[in-house]
């Protein structure tokens, strides 16, 4: 994992077996990362919440991945972990002819959309 202790999976649930998840995860607001982003001022990187989806999309298929193309990336909402910790991933997995896995995500905080994604990963 690329970021050590930087968050942590409270819950998982299957909406459709192979397909279809949901993970309630619990941002670290102490982790060092918020030191230079920004200080006294904690913003979470874009890129560690496209990275935490990936983690997550890697335990799901046992594989290690690398995006090759997002086709589709929309930051919609700021986090600020001192303020929203608690976040909500649903991602769809789905996997190509060629072996390569497309990934859907959206990341909430409360009732706020914070993050659309879609990539494709190619396994390595």
């Amino acid at each position: 994992m690329v970021l050590e202790n930087f968050y942590k999976i409270e819950a998982k649930n299957v909406i459709e077996e192979n397909k279809n998840y949901s993970f309630d995860i619990t941002i670290n607001n102490k982790h060092t990362i918020f030191e230079g982003h920004f200080p006294g001022n904690p913003i979470m990187p874009g890129v560690c919440m496209m990275q935490i989806t990936k983690d997550i999309v890697e335990s799901l298929t046992n594989n290690k991945l690398f995006m090759k193309k997002c086709s589709n990336v929309k930051f919609m909402a700021i986090i600020n972990p001192d303020i929203n910790k608690d976040l909500n991933l649903n991602i769809t997995i789905s996997e190509e002819e060629n072996g390569n896995i497309k990934v859907k995500n959206s990341t909430k905080f409360k009732d706020t959309l914070a993050l659309k994604l879609t990539a494709l990963y190619q396994k390595i």
